[in-house]
């Protein structure tokens, strides 16, 4: 048996590894970014061409090296040319996480127009296993590392855009599928799935204070998820500390999950009396 003895504390850092983090460039991404690069870690951040001023000014304000590369997830040769960019100039990769994606428009299954089903697919499903193929190659030369794909509570619970859901789910597939394959190999792959995260990308759904309001208190904890809350179980999972995690998917929505039938008693049993 091999007990740790490091310190709690150090096994959290990441001193001396390298990280790739797709949609870098706002966001949940630019949180997870930068709280690798506070652990130590440097980190190459990954966004499409129109984000590349975004990298940049990101890059020179993170405390340890890295790199702001271009990438379309979605297109093997771009994703391929980003790995070699990162092998070249940082070494290597120890970490990736498979954080770009894409909404997708509110529509039924009737309707959905194909062409936005195969977005979504691309860049949400295709996207990851693309990356995961050419950065875990890095981590396979070297025997370790640890994969971090970025899920969604929709993944496992139907809403208002079925293409966001099914390739969410399809992600959280590709984590167990891959912790499965490569744990013997030294590579862990593990999932994070956000709740209720207010970003630019999901602003859309608080537009309004009722829906802010009416999301808020269906949180137990009352309050909505942040993108520091995303970029510290990202950490824990790509750290040591979670060394023996593997397979596993991290849902991060304050509870959320939990309610339906909370919800489905009487008002004034709600929370034991205390949900308003």
């Amino acid at each position: 048996m091999n007990d740790h003895t490091d310190a709690p504390a150090e096994r959290h850092r990441l001193d001396g590894r390298v990280a790739v983090v797709t949609g870098a460039a706002g966001g949940i991404g630019t949180a997870i970014a930068q709280r690798l690069a506070a652990l130590g870690a440097a980190v190459a951040l990954l966004d499409l061409p129109r984000a590349a001023a975004e990298l940049e000014y990101l890059r020179r304000s993170l405390p340890t090296r890295g790199l702001a590369g271009v990438c379309d997830i979605a297109d093997p040769d771009s994703v391929a040319a980003a790995a070699e960019r990162v092998h070249a100039q940082l070494g290597g990769c120890d970490i990736l996480v498979n954080n770009a994606g894409v909404l997708g428009r509110h529509a039924a299954l009737d309707g959905m127009d194909l062409a936005d089903w195969d977005r979504l697919m691309a860049v949400n499903l295709r996207g990851p296993f693309l990356c995961t193929r050419a950065f875990g190659a890095l981590m396979l030369a070297r025997g370790r590392g640890s994969i971090v794909n970025i899920g969604s509570i929709a993944a496992g619970k139907p809403n208002a855009s079925p293409a966001y859901s099914v390739s969410k789910a399809g992600v959280l597939a590709l984590t167990r599928h891959t912790a499965v394959e490569w744990g013997p190999r030294g590579i862990r792959a593990n999932a994070v799935s956000p709740g209720f995260i207010r970003t630019p990308l999901s602003a859309v759904h608080y537009a309004s204070d009722e829906m802010l309001q009416w999301r808020t208190g269906l949180v137990p904890v009352r309050r909505l998820g942040t993108t520091g809350d995303i970029a510290d179980a990202v950490a824990y999972l790509a750290s040591d500390a979670a060394g023996f995690v593997n397979g596993q998917d991290l849902v991060v929505d304050g509870g959320f999950l939990e309610t339906p039938l909370m919800h489905a008693q009487p008002k004034a049993d709600q929370y034991g009396g205390h949900g308003h």
